[in-house]
């Protein structure tokens, strides 16, 4: 496994997790360099959907047999864990909201009568 993820190691938490799925060094290389890349919680997760394997056929590669496959990594490159799950809404970016601090700005001008400027 090691050969295959070098740029990746591997705690010992992925390692029990990985052999206990069953997945292969060659299967992991896939989902991490085909798998949809998203930043959350101070993790990496790649993950495999449907998108994902069609682009894959595009460039002659079959990871059909990983779809729904997620690779949790940490941001200095180490593989925490895997699963499968193959509802990929998790990985969705959430709808954007304003800041708090613009709406206690506004809170807060609404009881004086002054009107505040944001830029």
């Amino acid at each position: 496994m090691r050969e295959r993820l070098a740029e990746y190691a591997v705690t010992k938490h992925g390692d029990a997790r990985l052999y206990a799925r069953g997945l292969h060094p060659e299967q992991v290389h896939d989902v991490l360099e085909f798998g949809k890349e998203v930043h959350t919680r101070g993790t990496v997760i790649h993950g495999v959907g449907r998108k994902e394997v069609e682009y894959a056929k595009l460039l002659a590669a079959d990871i059909a047999d990983f779809e729904g496959w997620h690779v949790v990594c940490s941001r200095p490159g180490y593989i925490i864990t895997a699963y499968l799950n193959r509802n990929l809404r998790g990985l969705r970016p959430r709808r954007r909201t304003r800041s708090n601090r613009y709406l206690q700005k506004k809170r807060g001008a609404r009881g004086t009568g002054q009107t505040v400027t944001t830029c």
